[in-house]
């Protein structure tokens, strides 16, 4: 991943201005056609990029605190990054995002596989939980890179079980987590903790709680 963090021809730089333009356009003949005609384009590798095992998709969300968030209200404020399917897209985004440690408030990032919404009601995730690491200041963004570059490598050898990650800030303390789909299943819990644990490289007392999406949601 390092390697090929600068491999990028960097043609989308020149064309950023054009295509935000041509998006907007887009956006705005999207918007007046039919929904049942409106179909997204697939996101795939290209060419001599080095693909993923799976695509994913970026999504960032910011709230009020201490104000009551329905799923409804919730889903309204979480808005989509974008999708990449190789390792040189996946640059391509994240060296344009704000690192978690700098960015202010109630904020969350959250890296999910395509076409899983980073909601506890999700299909994929109804029936699954998640492992939370509570990080003094100043961590999240060093954890936060390992964590996902750890997830797009498939370092944590369980199959399909993980769904996604997320870092959120917060005022005292920041927070990452990483769901997986069967919250059940305790071997594959102890192997994504003990993966986890190395790849964050965390000290033998850092406290990691797993929490079912059920608990959650009650």
């Amino acid at each position: 991943f390092v390697r090929l963090k600068d491999d990028d021809s960097g043609d989308h730089d020149q064309n950023e201005e054009n295509n935000t333009q041509k998006d907007g356009e887009k956006e705005k003949n999207d918007r007046e056609k039919p929904q049942s005609t409106t179909k997204r384009k697939a996101v795939v590798p290209g060419p001599a990029e080095h693909p993923l095992q799976y695509n994913y998709t970026f999504w960032y969300s910011r709230r009020t605190p201490g104000r009551p968030t329905s799923s409804q209200s919730y889903e309204q404020n979480i808005k989509q990054i974008g999708t990449f399917a190789s390792v040189e897209q996946f640059w391509r985004f994240y060296s344009h995002m704000v690192r978690p440690g700098d960015l202010t408030g109630h904020s969350d990032f959250h890296l999910f596989k395509e076409g899983i919404k980073p909601m506890w009601e999700d299909d994929a995730n109804k029936n699954g939980g998640k492992w939370i690491i509570r990080l003094r200041k100043g961590l999240a963004s060093r954890c936060w890179e390992n964590l996902i570059l750890a997830m797009l490598g498939e370092q944590f050898m369980v199959g399909e079980e993980i769904c996604g990650a997320v870092v959120s800030v917060r005022f005292q303390e920041d927070i990452i987590s990483i769901w997986n789909k069967t919250a059940s299943d305790q071997a594959t819990t102890a192997r994504i903790r003990d993966t986890l644990r190395r790849v964050l490289n965390l000290p033998p007392n850092t406290i990691m709680e797993y929490k079912t999406h059920t608990d959650s949601i009650k």
